[in-house]
């Protein structure tokens, strides 16, 4: 009986275990089946995109970069169709063809092609940038392996021109200097994509095509140059570099009461379509850093990335800041004997026989060393130093290019008498040409000092705005009143004083000149420098000339004044500007 009972339960276990079998069995499959359910149903997008990639290869297709446009929509950079010759490995058939023909019409070394085309690799590049009519004929050759794309190289319309300002672009149509850089993220664009399927061996399968994904353009970039003012400009300065075999000139032409940008010239300028190209005697043998640092040189923007020492220019700041302290009227008295002594310093006029006694608006006119130090020495250290920094210049201007340089000034622990009198007359401290021109044109203004720049909307292709930039404007630089008598004493400079090679004739205009010795002193270098504006009593163009080591005579009245002079004569009525009388005076004897 025993037995039995014994028997009986080895079958209920055996019962047990199979239903547990059977229903763990049945669990896992109704699992399996969910999930296949859920893989081939929910997910059978992803997975079938998963699967369509392994037998995909990828090939980018740039985008369009966006062009610049002046203020009047002409275009200054601009794109040109080339292409992109490629190889891929797995799909050649006639290595040997493939590397005689490429090396033919791509005008590249043997050993060059042969190392791209035996690589063992998805997709090897051989030579972007080929010229379309090239690429054309490459393609007519119908080589497995052997792909053209179409691609785009930025070009330049006008070459030199504006280079410094404009930039160019490196090979994979990236910005490198000026604007082109500065606003990449709006230009650049988005790129596509050519999808090609293959088998496993990696071979295009010609039945099943190709799927494109169309790149994305880059917005265009209208920027306040004017093509005409940038041009004239240009040619102006050039002239003065040829006639005066200067190392350098440099103008810039600015809307005084918003910042906008109309011209910003360096001669000698660089070929926007061969920016890597040296100059004519560079000899063959340099390393590659002196060809970059060569390169750099070349590219360099001496108005924004170069300080200098501004000479009398900087007097207006000197003036600006004794009339708003109440240092000084229009009727204050100078007597100017040729020189000053500065604690045991005996600094000298530039007229050595001195100027005599004058009011402060004859001292502006006649650019006196000893009346503007004098000045300086009334506001005092502390004083002057905080002029200096309300006038922002211990900032950066904040222009849309890159690379500004700071001001370079004595710490104001470290000034003291002698080095506040060489600062008040615009020596033994450096600055930008933007960052004067700048801070002048908040004093003429009306006292608001705005951020210079170029960029005004990026638009897209159809001419849409799609963002308009604004700038930072600070008031109360100086007072209307001040802002109003600084712009009547610098219209007597060029209507009667030192500037008057700056008067236009049927136009109110003010300026200041300026002479500049370069260091070290007594090198024989100068600089010479002229700041103008008009109309004088609502300026709304204002320029800067800066000539770098002229040679023969080198007084900014004589040498760069007159280069303002030119400048608005062509300009000023092509702007609208309008035109009033000159007031009319004798001249004088005065050169700085």
């Amino acid at each position: 009986m025993g037995s039995c009972m014994l028997a009986d339960n080895n079958k209920l276990f055996h019962r047990k275990k199979i239903l547990v079998i059977f229903f763990v069995c049945t669990g896992a499959f109704i699992l399996l089946f969910v999930r296949l359910v859920y893989l081939c149903v929910w997910r059978a997008e992803h997975y079938s995109a998963l699967a369509t990639s392994l037998h995909e290869r990828e090939r980018s297709i740039k985008a369009a970069r966006g062009r610049i446009l002046d203020r009047n929509g002409v275009v200054l950079a601009d794109n040109k169709t080339v292409c992109t010759v490629s190889v891929i490995y797995s799909q050649i058939e006639d290595r040997e063809k493939v590397i005689e023909v490429l090396c033919r019409e791509l005008e590249l070394s043997e050993e060059y092609v042969r190392k791209r085309v035996e690589k063992f690799s998805a997709m090897e590049r051989v030579k972007s940038n080929v010229d379309k009519a090239v690429g054309d004929r490459i393609r007519e050759y119908d080589l497995a392996g052997v792909k053209v794309d179409e691609d785009y190289k930025r070009y330049y319309p006008f070459d030199s021109l504006a280079s410094k300002a404009l930039g160019f672009t490196g090979g994979d149509n990236q910005g490198i200097i000026g604007l082109e850089v500065v606003y990449d993220t709006y230009l650049e664009g988005t790129p596509g994509q050519i999808l090609t399927v293959t088998d496993a061996k990696g071979i295009e399968v010609e039945s099943a095509g190709e799927r494109r994904m169309e790149p994305v353009a880059g917005l265009d970039l209208c920027i306040s140059m004017d093509l005409n003012v940038q041009s004239y400009a240009t040619q102006l300065a050039a002239q003065a570099l040829a006639t005066k075999e200067a190392d350098s000139v440099s103008i810039v032409v600015m809307n005084p009461q918003n910042g906008e940008i109309l011209a910003m010239v360096n001669v000698p300028e660089f070929d926007l379509n061969n920016p890597y190209e040296l100059p004519e005697g560079t000899p063959e043998d340099i390393t590659a850093e002196e060809t970059q640092n060569l390169l750099n040189g070349i590219w360099r923007n001496g108005c924004i990335n170069d300080t200098y020492e501004p000479g009398s220019t900087f007097k207006v700041i000197t003036a600006a800041a004794g009339l708003e302290a109440g240092q000084v009227t229009l009727q204050s008295s100078f007597s100017c004997p040729g020189f000053i002594v500065v604690d045991d310093r005996k600094i000298r006029c530039h007229k050595v026989a001195g100027h005599g006694t004058q009011d402060f608006t004859h001292a502006m006119m006649n650019s006196c060393n000893p009346a503007l130090i004098t000045l300086g020495l009334r506001l005092g250290i502390d004083g002057y130093y905080d002029y200096f920094e309300h006038f922002g210049l211990k900032k950066k201007t904040g222009v849309d290019l890159p690379g500004e340089a700071g001001t370079i000034m004595h710490r104001k622990e470290d000034m003291g008498n002698v080095e506040l009198a060489t600062v008040a007359f615009g020596q033994s401290f450096q600055i930008t040409p933007i960052q004067l021109l700048t801070t002048v044109s908040s004093i003429v203004n009306g006292g608001r000092r705005v951020t210079p720049h170029f960029g005004v909307q990026a638009l897209d292709r159809d001419g849409n705005v799609a963002e308009t930039f604004t700038y930072p404007v600070t008031e109360g630089i100086v007072s209307e009143e001040t802002s109003a008598t600084m712009r009547g004493i610098l219209e007597m400079v060029v209507s009667e004083g030192s500037g008057k090679n700056g008067k236009v004739e049927g136009f109110r205009v003010g300026g200041k000149t300026a002479t500049s010795q370069t260091l070290p002193r007594g090198s024989g270098r100068y600089i010479a420098s002229f700041i103008g504006f008009a109309p004088a009593d609502d300026p709304q163009v204002i320029a800067i000339a800066i000539v770098n080591n002229p040679q023969g005579v080198y007084y900014g009245g004589q040498v760069a004044a007159p280069i303002i002079r030119q400048l608005f004569e062509n300009i000023l009525p092509y702007l609208g500007v309008e035109g009033e009388g000159n007031l009319q005076g004798g001249q004088t004897d005065e050169q700085n």
